[in-house]
């Protein structure tokens, strides 16, 4: 008996490993497949005829956006001025202690440009699950469905993802001038991925609040 015990736990244990093979293979393979989605989505430059040009919200400084939001601002502009959209989107809350927010320093990026203030709308929202949701209701109730999204290179496919899950039909117009690029865009590549993976099986929306609990 105590030898048909050992052998059959030898068995159960060879399965179990074979089991937890199989699955570290597929989430590997998963996040391999992603990886590349998230990278050819970043190099997709299509700009069309659109309702409204949105710009995801990155950090700024007592107004004045960082490196990183003014060159999606730069392309939000550019796109603007060659009538590809009469409308620019800027979305964006503020971090505690804050006297503007991102959408604030936007609108006055913009302003400073040469852009009307009535062409541009605000929405808020401190993740791009928060930020794409406060601006689709607006834009939908415009008639506003056919957005550009307005990011870094290594954000697009997620917007693209979340944009799509609110009704929005969207398409990438990555910034070209982004502060983020070689070897320091890697970790931001790489949070894509996982950002897409997770989101795809749990849900953006809880993504977003999983995000927002952790602060």
């Amino acid at each position: 008996m105590g030898i048909l015990a050992t052998l059959t736990g030898l068995r159960l244990l060879r399965f179990i490993l074979r089991v937890v093979t199989f699955v570290v293979l597929l989430v590997l393979v998963y996040l391999v497949v992603t990886a590349v989605q998230v990278w050819m989505t970043g190099r997709r430059y299509e700009p069309r005829a659109a309702g409204a040009i949105v710009v995801m919200g990155a950090a700024q400084y007592n107004g004045v956006p960082s490196p990183d939001l003014a060159s999606r601002l730069g392309e939000a502009e550019i796109l603007w001025r060659q009538h590809f959209a009469s409308t620019i989107m800027v979305t964006g809350s503020k971090e505690r202690g804050d006297l503007y927010t991102e959408a604030q320093a936007s609108e006055r990026y913009l302003v400073k440009a040469g852009i009307p203030s009535r062409d541009i709308l605000e929405a808020g929202g401190s993740n791009t699950w928060e930020n794409l949701s406060e601006a689709a209701p607006a834009l939908l109730r415009r008639g506003d469905r056919t957005v550009l999204i307005a990011s870094d290179p290594f954000h697009e496919a997620r917007c693209l993802a979340v944009a799509s899950s609110l009704g929005l039909m969207a398409y990438p117009t990555p910034t070209r001038t982004s502060p983020i690029k070689g070897f320091s865009a890697v970790p931001y590549y790489a949070k894509e991925t996982v950002g897409m993976a997770l989101g795809r099986i749990i849900g953006f929306d809880r993504l977003g609040a999983l995000h927002s609990s952790l602060g």
